[in-house]
């Protein structure tokens, strides 16, 4: 088993996306811990606001198949990867800490063209993904640099980003 840390997030119909991902999470990893979503301004384009989340998993798929899993339920929920890389989306689900791997791996199935599998994630650093992560497990220690989510919040640029708690219908 590994424990996983996910960024979820999407900005195209993001409450009904959002929610079924969640559910899927739920159903797929039993004991999956979600954090509050939170609507945030699209980062590194102009477009609609996205809804964000985090979710903490115990998986028993190695880090290459659960990867591919997430790519298969953005897949399921319609997500275009033709675009450019920083765009609209139904659905972004993103794996950013396997317990305490560190990989700059060569492209893997079920990956984009010239999309390696990185670990950890390099959007770690935005308070998106950072701030929910923190919420439900501010104790999981980034590997790179061998500090807590917690003490890499508390010293994040970003923690005053504007992030508004939104309430999902059919989420606790």
């Amino acid at each position: 088993m590994g424990r996983a840390c996910l960024s979820l997030g999407g900005n195209l119909e993001p409450e009904r996306h959002l929610a079924a991902a969640i559910a899927a999470l739920e159903a797929r990893f039993p004991g999956a811990v979600v954090s509050r979503v939170y609507r945030t301004r699209a980062v590194g384009f102009d477009g609609a606001d996205f809804l964000n989340a985090a979710a903490v998993i115990d998986s028993d798929l190695d880090v290459y198949a659960l990867d591919a899993w997430l790519h298969a339920l953005e897949d399921a929920h319609g997500r275009d990867r033709s675009g450019p890389r920083f765009g609209d989306r139904t659905l972004d689900l993103d794996l950013v800490l396997y317990d305490d791997l560190v990989l700059e791996g060569p492209d893997h199935p079920g990956s984009s063209p010239g999309q390696a599998l990185r670990l950890p994630r390099p959007e770690l650093r935005h308070a998106f993904v950072l701030r929910p992560l923190v919420e439900i497990a501010p104790e999981i220690v980034e590997p790179r640099s061998g500090r807590t989510l917690a003490e890499l919040w508390a010293a994040s640029p970003e923690r005053d980003t504007p992030m508004t708690p939104v309430v999902l219908a059919g989420i606790a």
